[in-house]
């Protein structure tokens, strides 16, 4: 008798222990979700209603997949995805979705896009800056900016904290958030005034990655932007895009003309086909493997190394 009952709470010690550790891996799973500002973020702003998912039931698939489309993001946050302890390896990356500065595509160019860096070992900071444009003098582009910015110093100066390397952060984006990370990594002032001690810290990363990014031509498709200045202290940059892309193929081309006039190693993929707005998600279209490139390149550049 003494014998069972011994089994039986032997046993019952055995479901605690495992249902406590399946509830502490299942919150370990969930992403920390930190907002960016203190306060309202700094100007331009306006009113917006609720945060939404625009989608619609009718709207395009990617990949036979739907895309959560969100709008009217007027608080910005970093979502963090943290990689395996056996893979961490110390690298960051700051990922900014597109969605042509209107609205955010936060799956296909956001959180999958997380995991596959948390495969590669690589710490991964969603951002969801803030969308539509506050347009101001022709910056579609300031807002996303300010937040990009804002993150990166938050990930530096929260180094210690998330284990990271503080020299191996990156920011990887897509089509307008592509053109929100090439800027942050080009423009050299902080397109805010500094708000707390986080400011001081740099806002510059280390490498970036362009994925069919926009905004990096003239009116006139003759060369950059005149607000984008290329120089040596610009970080290496991965660029992937197709030849058949609405958002002309010249930005990349026009980069990496300036990049290397100022001996950036850098790295340009050019696919024939594939058009626009593919994220990961792999298809029979060889523009879909851009990732196998680019994990490639920042292996070579060793930001993978453990």
């Amino acid at each position: 008798m003494q014998f069972k009952t011994l089994c039986s709470i032997r046993g019952l010690c055995v479901v605690l222990f495992l249902s406590l550790l399946f509830i502490s891996q299942a919150k370990a799973a969930v992403p920390e979700v930190i907002q960016l500002w203190k306060g309202t973020p700094p100007a331009p702003n306006m009113d917006l209603p609720a945060e939404i998912d625009t989608t619609k039931p009718g709207d395009n698939l990617v990949a036979g997949k739907r895309v959560m489309r969100t709008g009217n993001v007027s608080v910005p946050t970093l979502t963090v995805y943290r990689p395996s302890a056996e893979k961490a390896n110390g690298t960051s990356v700051v990922i900014c979705p597109g969605g042509g500065h209107y609205i955010l595509a936060w799956d296909l160019e956001g959180t999958e896009v997380a995991e596959w860096l948390n495969e590669l070992g690589a710490t991964a900071f969603v951002l969801k800056y803030r969308v539509p444009s506050r347009d101001r003098q022709g910056r579609r582009w300031i807002s996303a900016v300010q937040d990009a910015q804002r993150a990166i110093s938050m990930v530096r100066s929260n180094a210690e904290k998330w284990q990271l390397n503080p020299q191996r952060i990156g920011v990887l984006g897509f089509s307008a958030g592509g053109e929100t990370a090439a800027l942050a990594g080009m423009l050299k002032e902080r397109q805010y005034e500094q708000r707390d001690d986080m400011d001081a810290i740099s806002h510059l990363p280390n490498f970036n990655v362009l994925i069919y990014p926009g905004g990096l031509t003239n009116p006139d498709r003759t060369g950059l932007p005149a607000h984008v200045e290329v120089t040596p202290d610009t970080p290496p940059t991965f660029m992937a895009h197709a030849f058949d892309d609405g958002v002309p193929v010249e930005g990349c081309l026009f980069l990496m003309q300036a990049l290397k006039r100022e001996g950036v190693a850098s790295e340009l993929h050019i696919y024939s086909e594939g058009g626009h707005g593919y994220g990961l998600r792999e298809t029979q279209t060889p523009v879909t493997t851009w990732h196998h490139r680019c994990a490639d390149w920042m292996r070579a550049q060793g930001w993978l190394k453990q």
